[in-house]
């Protein structure tokens, strides 16, 4: 009897692990369950293109309708696993169906936070996770005259760009007194507000909403201090959570995610998890993190295939995630805790929006930063990587432009 694989999750990362499987060799059976009635697709294209009405739905799909026939993996979309039976090495999903497994891969995903407000169920407040929200969401902003964005994270700072370029006016309204400040620290967090108030978007920092009005349709926004703001469309950018309620009525172990190590295994040595809802050791940066980026779900799902195979892994990719808002353009690679570095040092001129930045703790780059500035990614991982391997860079060389970012490279 052929081994039967089976991929509970039909997002970036699923659909990678499928095509890692059979880009490795695996002749067993592939099952991939989605819970949407789409195949697979990604996500960044929902905040980015699809708004601004530059890509097209097809543009989303991680393959081609033809390829999971093609690649004999059965692909059973509109179909949610309810349950896990350890024992059996079974799942169950919600049509019924008992499906074996050999190996197990979680993949499934992330589902963005509610706002539990007076008001929250009135037309025209919105999310963005889905291929549908994005539709809708494009849709809405084509004739949108006052946007307001709850969360100044990157969906909802790409959000407010999007709305603005098509000619609506925008309001951010966020908890801290930056956007991104969580994530970048002050000194970054300022160039992207700065950025924003240039193209005449409204940011309100420090703030809460106290509540949504309307009659059927959403009309204004409430804030805690009693300000009211004008919105036909409001779209609420709180933050995600990992979709742990399976593995957790499996007995796995879950916190922040589901629990793994650097070979993205869980608790049961059967069941792996990739993508937004691993919570995986990182062997490099020395702790267990959960990373909800592009980049990830595509790297963690290829390495849970051949992990899954029996092959030897050790995820050690770093973080990585990038940006398009306006005209800047960004990527990031590294980690850093909130709060948890010494100092920055920029190379370059943040204020024209064209400079790398780079998060130095105990003189170690531990993060670094390219805006409207390319092809130097693979020099800033390596930074970063040596920085975490105990190398202290020295800073004044790090901040010179005319100084290449290969001689700063251990060793040389």
């Amino acid at each position: 009897m052929s081994e039967q694989f089976v991929i509970v999750g039909a997002g970036l990362a699923g659909a990678k692990a499928a095509e890692s499987l059979r880009g490795q060799g695996f002749a067993g059976q592939i099952t991939l369950f989605g819970e949407e009635p789409h195949r697979p697709y990604e996500r960044p294209p929902l905040s980015k293109g699809l708004l601004l009405g530059a890509t097209t739905e097809e543009d989303a799909f991680v393959h081609e309708p033809g390829w999971y026939a093609d690649n004999e993996v059965q692909l059973r979309t509109g179909c949610r696993v309810e349950s896990i039976d350890r024992a059996e090495r079974t799942v169950t999903a919600s049509d019924g169906s008992v499906t074996g497994y050999h190996k197990l891969l979680l993949a499934t995903g992330s589902a963005p936070r509610r706002l539990d407000l007076p008001g929250a169920d009135l037309d025209g407040v919105l999310y963005l996770r889905t291929l549908p929200d994005a539709v809708r969401l494009a849709a809405v902003l084509a004739d949108a005259e006052h946007v307001v964005v709850i969360g100044a994270g990157w969906i909802g700072l790409e959000v407010a760009a999007a709305a603005r370029s098509r000619g609506a006016s925008v309001t951010i309204v966020e908890t801290l007194a930056l956007p991104l400040q969580r994530v970048l620290g002050d000194e970054v967090a300022q160039v992207f507000l700065s950025l924003h108030r240039s193209r005449g978007i409204t940011f309100h920092g420090n703030s809460s909403v106290r509540e949504f009005r309307g009659g059927k349709r959403v009309t204004s926004v409430v804030l805690g201090d009693g300000s009211e703001l004008l919105a036909d469309v409001v779209v609420a950018g709180v933050g995600i959570s990992p979709n742990i309620e399976l593995a957790r009525q499996a007995g796995l172990d879950t916190d922040n995610g589901i629990t793994v190590d650097s070979g993205l295994r869980t608790s049961d040595p059967r069941i792996f998890a990739a993508g937004d809802v691993a919570n995986a050791y990182h062997p490099l940066i020395g702790r267990q993190i959960r990373v909800e980026h592009w980049a990830n779900a595509v790297n963690m799902g290829e390495a849970a295939a051949k992990a899954m195979m029996g092959q030897d892994v050790v995820y050690d990719q770093l973080p990585y995630f990038y940006s398009d808002q306006f005209d800047l353009g960004m990527e990031y690679s590294g980690y850093v805790a909130p709060g948890r570095y010494d100092y920055m040092v920029f190379r370059g001129d943040p204020s024209k929006y064209e400079f790398l930045a780079f998060w130095v703790d105990e003189g170690r780059v531990i993060a670094g930063m390219n805006t409207n500035i390319w092809d130097v990614q693979d020099q800033i991982q390596a930074l970063v990587r040596a920085g975490y391997a105990g190398h202290v860079a020295d800073l004044g060389r790090l901040a010179d432009p005319a100084i290449p970012l290969e001689d700063l490279l251990v060793g040389n």
